[in-house]
């Protein structure tokens, strides 16, 4: 199989080489072209045989032999070898992870995302002496400190030290293949996976290769007799019509290159400019498989109002693709915002109400409802009780978004009005090279690449007004040496796998050591990370990959793992993707995230996710075991597997268990998460999506939060971070939501709703309720200032009968209401949080009456009456709200 996959991209790169010499051929004669080709041909057979009498040897190994036998010198370090490279050591002579910068006297490495110097270099123990870069010009006044800081730490290392050892003792240098991820001993004759002691070729893979030779050379001959027949553009008169300075498409004038159509032939552009203009009126553009009618071009700022075609004097659809943008030649302009379509929806029995925003769509005969929603993140609450199967996001103008806010019955004409979307012409600088030469801009979309004409002709290079003698003799000399080469190298690196996937045969029970591209972790991290992954029913250790010291698996393991993701399997459902129930093949029970899209937005927050958790270790924490490639064809998350559901399950009776969460495990489950919260803050991470459904609870109880698609990390020296507001309606801080700054107590805001949720029960949003009732933030703090909280306490709880309980629960609702207060400066940390919650649970109140307890509270909220109730944008019924996350580009 692989010989053959090598034999294909030979064939394909060849291909392409010949492809290139069309133009080049076209303007010889046909007694010049016959003499190149039989010169060309003849000198296949000539390397041919040479090559038959060339020992095994690989141009390419003996490089990587040579170039890594040398030690290098980084800033005041010196004999520096495997695993480090950088400066002036290629990287394929060092480990991935151990790249070092070298500037001036400093030699830097970076773990985990963080630069630290390096001060010293062990071999004999392999241990480096690091210090954080940061560190090293503080002004502290504690000299003691400084000098702590400046003398640095410890680290040790495993970047294969066995397998490297083995390679040197054998007389080779150790190196790394970054293509197939494995350590490579690099030899005088190949490389290799462990050292240089390997078995001679057998005659059969020999004989194999130089048949393969032997077909390339009739393969090219053919292909190269086959060139003057074969071109992707029209015969010669036609190539004139490219010198036309403008044309017309429809209602649009004065078109000009890169755009073709009409009376201009698509051979004179590139083909994602080429407009459709046979409807007369109104030109049509293709971009990324949707079709958009173009409104307006303005060629001097480069940019175009489009619509979508699909949606043009129509709301409904059944295209259900995004316009989003795949080509790089297209972006979305100023003055844009999000417009998304439901379609296909249906409403829960919770739903009562017919929104503004709703139209009708018929399929199969039958109207289902539809809805529209503006903005980047929806806000209307109609979503937490309608569910749709599809949905279409499309952009329009901002000042268009504004008319449809006020006014829903306009939604057909703002979809006409279109939206902004800039233009860039990646051949800019060969038209304007052309252009310069007297010629005129083209395109050969067959060889995908830009031509000059000239007249009628191609235009011919300064090589090609020379004699064509010269020509010739470049032409064959050229091909000959590059041909050369490339099969010279072709063979040798064929022979190279042969001997590396025979010695791989014989050395399969040799264990491959965690890897990873983008992290460097310490000897303990990394036999921890392996230890919890194998298997508890083999004595074998398979290979595995590592990403961030996480285990990545295959897409096939987890898909037979989830029984092709069978749906009766689904544990929840979530904004950014499903998760199942798996078993492993080691006995492992686990649950499988199965993300809806692997667009770039998804990529970063899958990875987003593995590196945080890979990085955290906390019991009310949920434990990341693994993940596939962010190139699989699908992004699929591996975690334990927490067996009774999510907090929000248990609170809104979605199963029948919400008799099992009396008053003490609802008190216990905020104070775990607390401690959760409380630990991400201490480490710098914002969670960003606090909220019952990503509160997990094992079959005791105990907590474990999940769900970290969204978190950010925080430095603890910047007041705040910008960003887009992203998390799940109800729940997000309505400072960061209007200031778009996100701080830790963007979290405190949100847990502050889940204590709300123990307390009472009740959905964080939920639009049967009153009109200022809708969302819980606002109507726990308007109960608990009108002192009417009995009326928010889930009467369950025996709030009424039991004055300990009473005065718990009283106590976590005043301290829910400093949490949700509208500026963050009044709202606690998560530290005092957690130190209040564990006073309740203790019952560190005292034995005050009951009596005091409430005329404490009233006096406070008293005080509390002039601060206007937290702004909630979730909190107006004409707007809609999702039941799961919303993410931005952020």
């Amino acid at each position: 199989t692989r010989l053959a996959l090598e034999e294909d991209r030979v064939i394909n790169y060849l291909l392409a080489i010949c492809n290139r010499a069309k133009c080049q051929i076209l303007f010889l004669s046909s007694l010049l072209k016959m003499q190149l080709l039989q010169a060309i041909f003849f000198s296949f057979l000539v390397i041919t045989i040479i090559l038959n009498q060339i020992p095994i040897s690989s141009c390419a190994d003996n490089v990587h032999y040579l170039r890594c036998s040398s030690s290098f010198q980084c800033a005041n370090l010196k004999n520096l070898s495997y695993p480090f490279w950088g400066f002036s050591r290629p990287q394929y002579c060092g480990h991935p992870a151990f790249k070092l910068q070298c500037t001036g006297e400093v030699a830097a490495v970076t773990i985990m995302s963080e630069s630290y110097k390096v001060l010293e270099v062990s071999d004999s123990n392999h241990r480096l002496k690091v210090v954080r870069t940061e560190v090293l010009e503080t002004n502290s006044t504690v000299e003691n400190l400084k000098d702590s800081l400046d003398s640095g730490f410890g680290v040790e290392w495993d970047a294969n030290n066995s397998l490297c050892d083995e390679c040197q003792n054998s007389g080779g240098h150790c190196g790394y293949n970054v293509s197939s991820s494995e350590f490579s001993c690099y030899c005088r004759d190949g490389s290799f996976p462990s050292s240089c002691k390997s078995d001679k070729e057998t005659p059969t893979n020999k004989q194999q290769t130089m048949l393969f030779i032997w077909s390339a050379n009739i393969i090219i001959a053919i292909l190269i007799t086959s060139l003057h027949h074969t071109t992707s553009l029209p015969p010669h008169a036609s190539l004139s019509s490219c010198h036309v300075s403008s044309f017309n498409c429809g209602a649009i004038t004065n078109l000009s290159y890169p755009f073709t159509g009409g009376d201009r032939p698509s051979f004179c552009g590139p083909p994602q400019f080429h407009l459709n203009c046979q409807n007369g009126v109104v030109p049509e553009l293709n971009i990324s498989s949707v079709s958009y009618r173009v409104i307006g071009i303005n060629s001097v700022a480069r940019t175009l109002t489009l619509a979508r075609l699909d949606l043009w004097n129509e709301t409904c659809t059944h295209v259900y693709v995004n316009s989003t943008f795949d080509d790089p030649s297209f972006s979305y302009g100023l003055g844009n915002q999000n417009l998304t379509l439901f379609y296909e929806c249906k409403p829960t029995s919770a739903f009562t109400k017919t929104p503004a925003n709703l139209f009708h769509c018929e399929s199969n005969g039958y109207k289902n409802n539809s809805y529209s929603l503006v903005g980047p993140f929806p806000l209307d609450p109609i979503i937490g009780v309608v569910e749709c199967d599809e949905h279409v996001e499309v952009p329009i103008f901002v000042e268009q978004a504004e008319r449809l806010i006020e006014n829903r019955s306009l939604l057909e004409e703002v979809l006409m009005k279109g939206f902004n979307v800039n233009y860039t012409n990646i051949y800019d600088s060969e038209c304007v090279e052309c252009l310069g030469s007297g010629g005129y801009c083209g395109f050969d979309s067959d060889n995908n690449e830009p031509i000059c004409i000239c007249g009628d002709h191609l235009c011919p290079t300064p090589d090609k007004r020379s004699s064509k003698v010269g020509v010739v003799i470049g032409v064959t000399v050229g091909g000959v040496v590059v041909l050369v080469a490339i099969l010279g190298c072709v063979y040798f690196v064929m022979q190279r796998r042969r001997k590396i996937a025979y010695k791989s045969q014989r050395s399969s029970e040799l264990f491959m050591a965690p890897l990873s591209g983008d992290t460097f972790t310490s000897t303990t991290n990394t036999s921890q990370s392996v230890s919890s992954y194998q298997s508890s029913k083999s004595d074998i250790v398979q290979p595995r990959s590592y990403y961030f010291g996480v285990q990545v698996f295959t897409y096939d393991e987890l898909e037979e793992a989830t029984k092709n993701f069978d749906p009766s399997r689904e544990l929840g459902e979530g904004g950014f993707g499903t998760v199942y129930k798996g078993e492993l093949k080691d006995g492992r029970i686990v649950a499988v995230k199965r993300h809806y899209e692997s667009n770039a937005r998804r990529i970063a927050q899958f990875m987003n996710e593995v590196q945080i958790l890979a990085r955290l270790r906390h019991k009310n924490l949920v434990t990341l075991f693994g993940c596939t490639s962010k190139h699989s064809r699908e992004l699929l998350l591996v975690y334990e597997f927490i067996p009774n559901g999510t907090l929000a399950d248990h609170l809104q009776e979605r199963s029948s268990k919400s008799n099992l969460l009396p008053w003490p495990i609802r008190l216990n489950i905020a104070v775990e998460t607390a401690e959760a919260l409380a630990y991400l803050h201490a480490q710098d991470v914002i969670h960003r999506d606090v909220k019952t459904n990503n509160i997990l609870l094992d079959d005791k109880f105990r907590v474990k939060v999940a769900d970290f698609g969204l978190s950010r990390d925080f430095p603890k020296d910047v007041t705040h971070v910008s960003t887009v507001p992203q998390g799940t309606p109800g729940y997000v801080d309505p400072e960061y939501y209007k200031c778009y700054q996100l701080t830790d107590k963007s979290d405190v805001y949100s847990f502050g709703v889940v204590l709300v949720e123990l307390i009472s029960s009740l959905q964080a949003v939920d639009i049967n309720r009153h009109r200022n009732d809708v969302n819980l933030a606002s109507m726990a703090v308007n109960k608990i200032q009108n002192q009417e909280l009995h009326e928010l306490v889930d009467p369950y709880l025996g709030f009424e009968r039991d004055n300990a309980i009473r005065r718990m629960t009283t106590a976590v609702a005043e301290l829910a209401f400093r949490c949700l207060q509208p500026e963050r400066e009044i709202r606690p940390s998560m530290d005092e949080v957690l130190e209040i919650l564990r006073g309740i649970k203790s019952d560190d109140l005292g034995a005050r009456a009951e009596t005091e307890v409430l005329e404490v509270r009233t006096d406070e909220v008293r005080l509390l009456k002039l601060v206007p109730s937290p702004f909630s944008p979730d909190s107006v019924v004409d707007k809609w709200v999702s039941g799961s996350s919303v993410s931005n580009s952020s």
